[in-house]
């Protein structure tokens, strides 16, 4: 018996150019507090239309998904990569038309950290907890809304090997994304 397909949730740009979908459920929604996220959000703000990514806690909240759960809808040809150095090996990935993050893409990973606010207001799934708050700079002091860790913790870590194990240990290459614009400016 064939399964079936599960909950189907798009994301998009802010103009609505481009568009993918995710298929099932995440395996973790996590808001990130390093320096790299903190940097390339203030980058990508400063961009002409780009929107506010900040949470309220000043983090980058992301939807982590397994990338044979992710699909091209429409619109792959304004999507293009963005660096914090050239060497950097994670690359951000915008709609160049309204200079939206659409995701996050470690190199040779198995997952891709979709931005939490592409996804529509009412469908974003409810972030699960903090990661990297170590970084922040005078500490943090929002502790008690949910789970905080000073680095990522073993049950995140535990979340992307129980994906990477249930995708045969594979990294799927997205090839859709044909262009960069090099990387930011310091």
């Amino acid at each position: 018996m064939a399964r079936s397909p599960g909950r189907v949730r798009p994301f998009t740009c802010q103009c609505g150019r481009v568009v993918l979908e995710t298929v099932d459920s995440p395996i973790v929604t996590a808001i990130c507090q390093c320096t790299s996220c903190r940097t390339a959000r203030k980058r990508i703000e400063a961009l002409p239309g780009a929107p506010n990514m900040a949470e309220d806690d000043g983090g980058t909240a992301f939807v982590l998904y397994r990338k044979d759960r992710i699909r091209y809808v429409r619109g792959a040809e304004l999507l293009r990569e963005y660096r914090l150095t050239p060497a950097a090996k994670t690359r951000r990935v915008l709609a160049q038309c309204c200079n939206a993050p659409m995701f996050l893409e470690f190199e040779n990973g198995h997952w891709l950290s979709l931005y939490r606010q592409r996804f529509a207001a009412s469908d974003r799934p409810a972030p699960q907890m903090r990661v990297m708050t170590g970084d922040r700079q005078g500490g943090f002091d929002r502790e008690g809304d949910m789970p905080s860790y000073a680095s990522h913790s073993g049950r995140f870590m535990w979340k992307l090997l129980l994906a990477w194990i249930a995708m045969g240990f594979r990294a799927p290459k997205i090839d859709y994304v044909k262009g960069g614009v090099g990387h930011y400016a310091g």
